[in-house]
């Protein structure tokens, strides 16, 4: 379980504003890849595919609720901290409240369609809902943009470390709390998913680097396996596209 964080105003005692935000930017391009595959996966599965749409549905509920956790978190550690710190970025911040609660509606209508398409693979269900999907993705696509120029650099400037870092340690233990809803194979997703977005050249020094050596050697043994097999389910004809 994530430790209590303080409540918003001075970075707390013992602890110095400054940390590395750069982790961010990974996450957003997980993001990034995730919506632009989803609409395209589900168009893909044929009327009355009722295997491939279970298996397709699956990782769009995944993606909700990723999402839904990912913002969650920023909206309980980033924007009361930013404006007690940098009232400067109380615009930005408004903002990204705003384009939050515009996801949000968004989900709210996109997430009641994807059990009636799953069940019935009906072609009218699948194509508004990859519609819809297709309308979060160009959404959030212009809010990480805008969160990475406007919001990184004030908070690597004003949180410190263990502020930033509490944002993985709540999502590790939110993962784990939901593990039997979303499945066993969750966490072996998301580190997956981490190290893929890290480019190929970059990935052998990155994980040396970021991913603890107890995570490192449970990945090799086990958790690449169940990426390795949830990749395949998802794309079991071609290469799994690459997230550029």
């Amino acid at each position: 379980m994530a430790k209590r964080l303080p409540p918003p105003g001075p970075v707390p005692a013992g602890q110095h504003p400054g940390c590395d935000t750069s982790g961010m930017i990974l996450v957003h391009r997980i993001f990034r890849w995730l919506y632009r595959e989803l609409p395209q996966l589900v168009r893909e599965v044929g009327p009355g595919d009722t295997a491939r749409s279970a298996v397709v549905g699956r990782y769009a509920h995944l993606d909700f609720f990723a999402l839904h956790m990912h913002h969650e978190t920023e909206d309980m550690v980033l924007w009361d901290r930013l404006v007690a710190r940098e009232p400067g970025c109380t615009l930005h911040v408004g903002q990204m409240r705003a384009q939050h609660a515009e996801v949000a509606v968004r989900l709210a209508r996109i997430e009641p369609q994807l059990e009636p398409w799953v069940a019935s693979a009906d072609p009218e269900l699948r194509d508004a809902f990859a519609t819809d999907i297709e309308g979060l993705r160009d959404l959030l696509s212009a809010h990480l943009g805008q969160e990475e120029d406007d919001i990184l650099p004030v908070a690597g400037a004003v949180m410190s470390q263990q502020e930033w870092d509490f944002m993985e340690e709540h999502t590790r233990a939110t993962l784990m709390a939901h593990r039997k809803e979303l499945g066993k194979d969750v966490l072996s997703l998301q580190v997956g998913l981490l190290i893929a977005s890290v480019p190929e050249a970059e990935r052998e020094d990155w994980v040396r680097a970021n991913v603890p050596a107890p995570i490192r050697l449970l990945y090799l043994l086990l958790m690449k396996r169940r990426y390795d097999n949830a990749m395949r389910e998802l794309y079991p004809d071609r290469p799994v596209p690459a997230m550029v």
